[in-house]
């Protein structure tokens, strides 16, 4: 069977901090990880509905530097419920919030877009120190990470083995734009042992002659679908979905993105419906090496199916300004 990792990067906005400060955390937990909008909810509670309805769990990548504005409360109402409905909490960064951090709360003075830019050194403080956060807030000790960006590089590999992390999903070979550095080849769909890390990548497809990873809003149900049974067809141990807290939501963060909506709907309905699809966590199954280590072929390129993804696409970008 192919074990299918639905996994929620968990993060306030920082768009929203940029206007409200911190003394609108409330406002920002309701956009970012509540999805409130006018339509209804269709953040994690919601997305953990689903995921239960179909009797499916997800991966919540859980960014706790916010907890250093916002205070520990702002995290832990984010972990809370999570853990209590039987889904796993795991370690995400985006490093972008550090500018925003009195300097004595940070373990070093060094300061960048991704945590790739920063050294080794500061990587472990930085790394250690979500970690501990995140614990803090409740969580039980992470076994993976993930980069905010994706931003990580082959030091951030070596940070994770010296916190005593087992597992990174940074890299992204389906995503051309990808801040990612680390070192391994674009063919790479299973997970593998890199620098001491088992690095699970995130899936992708062909389309249009390149790769095309498998985010919620970047692939149709169509397509995920189809890459889903392939995948199970093809005998590949993984295959990695992406989505965010507030994905569901339309750009102004007002409006419940219908399209978006329907898809990890449906897409939570195929995976339940198929008999060699099942998912699983990093904390109670997490990913295996394969034996082989053959490349396992992508979902080939199909016409009808990329047509009808632009066609929903320029859809979506009219009536909710998403991409």
């Amino acid at each position: 069977m192919t074990a299918v990792y639905i996994t929620v990067d968990t993060e306030y906005l920082q768009g929203v901090f940029r206007t409200s400060g911190a003394s609108g955390w409330q406002e920002n937990f309701d956009k970012a990880i509540r999805g409130t909008t006018r339509d209804g909810e269709v953040g994690i509670y919601y997305q953990m509905d689903v995921l239960e309805r179909h009797g499916l769990k997800g991966v919540f990548f859980v960014d706790p530097i916010p907890a250093l504005i916002f205070g520990p409360d702002a995290i832990a109402r984010i972990v809370e419920p999570i853990v209590e409905r039987g889904h796993d909490v795991q370690l995400q960064i985006h490093t972008e919030w550090l500018r925003h951090v009195d300097e004595k709360r940070v373990p070093t003075p060094e300061r960048g877009n991704n945590i790739r830019d920063f050294s080794l050194n500061a990587q472990i403080e930085l790394l250690s120190l979500a970690r501990d956060l995140l614990v803090e807030a409740g969580a039980p000790a992470p076994q993976a990470f993930r980069a905010g960006n994706y931003g990580a590089n082959n030091d951030t590999l070596r940070a994770l083995k010296a916190i005593g992390l087992r597992y990174d999903t940074s890299f992204n070979p389906g995503m051309r734009t990808s801040p990612c550095r680390i070192d391994l080849p674009p063919e790479l769909q299973e997970a593998t042992e890199y620098l001491g890390i088992i690095e699970v990548p995130i899936s992708a497809i062909w389309s249009l002659g390149q790769r095309r990873h498998a985010q919620i809003t970047a692939l149709s149900v169509q397509e995920m679908i189809a890459a889903l049974r392939h995948a199970a067809r093809s005998g590949r141990t993984q295959f990695t979905i992406v989505s965010h807290s507030f994905e569901i939501t339309g750009l102004n963060r007002e409006r419940t993105n219908a399209i978006v909506k329907r898809r990890f709907e449906r897409i939570c309905k195929a995976i339940e419906m198929h008999s060699d699809l099942h998912t699983a966590t990093y904390r109670e199954n997490p990913p295996g090496i394969p034996e082989t280590a053959a490349h396992p072929p992508l979902l080939p390129h199909n016409v009808l199916r990329t047509g009808w993804r632009m066609i929903e696409q320029a859809v979506g970008n009219h009536l909710y300004g998403v991409k």
